[in-house]
């Protein structure tokens, strides 16, 4: 399992839980961030169809805001564990400590060890990636189809000459001195 979006100004966190096959293996399948976007969206599709099972978890904003970034990505991994349709006897995740019940290992940097890791950080990306290029037909001065709500030079413009949206983490900009 992973997560991608911890440190954007906008949009949600998005876990992914993954199971690929025992002993699969596919050198494409690293680091999310490794990764080109067009390079991912085609690995992806390579994961989608040979994973046993995989789920995403995803919380919004407002919820970061409410219970602090750490707990809303333990929210979402365990939205992504709760929609597996697959069962699962241990958990591999990066570097996030989880309360569940069967084994887990929380290595950091798991991502470069575990091809689970990996596959779910390159679902999560391409997931959350989507989901911000579709916000961005919505709010396109912000640059979210580039930047996807990362602190991008374009963003930071774009929050200073028009403010925050309802989709920004206002925990994250309080020491901008940016209102909504």
């Amino acid at each position: 399992m992973d997560e991608v979006g911890r440190g954007c100004f906008a949009g949600p966190v998005v876990a992914c839980a993954v199971i690929m096959p025992e002993g699969y293996e596919d050198s494409r399948i690293i680091d999310s961030k490794k990764i080109t976007e067009k390079r991912r969206e085609v690995i992806a599709e390579s994961i989608r169809r040979n994973a046993v099972d995989y789920a995403f978890g995803v919380v919004c904003n407002r919820v970061i805001d409410r219970i602090n970034i750490l707990r809303a990505t333990r929210q979402a991994m365990h939205i992504a564990l709760s929609r597996l349709k697959t069962s699962y006897d241990n958990i591999i995740v990066d570097a996030v400590k989880l309360n569940v019940s069967v084994p887990i290992e929380n290595p950091f940097k798991a991502e470069d060890s575990f091809l689970c890791v990996a596959a779910a950080s390159i679902l999560a990306k391409v997931h959350r990636d989507a989901m911000m290029k579709k916000l961005h037909m919505t709010y396109p001065e912000y640059g979210w189809y580039s930047n996807k709500g990362y602190g991008a030079k374009v963003h930071l413009e774009a929050l200073k000459k028009y403010g925050a949206t309802e989709l920004h983490r206002m925990s994250f900009l309080k020491n901008a001195d940016i209102k909504r």
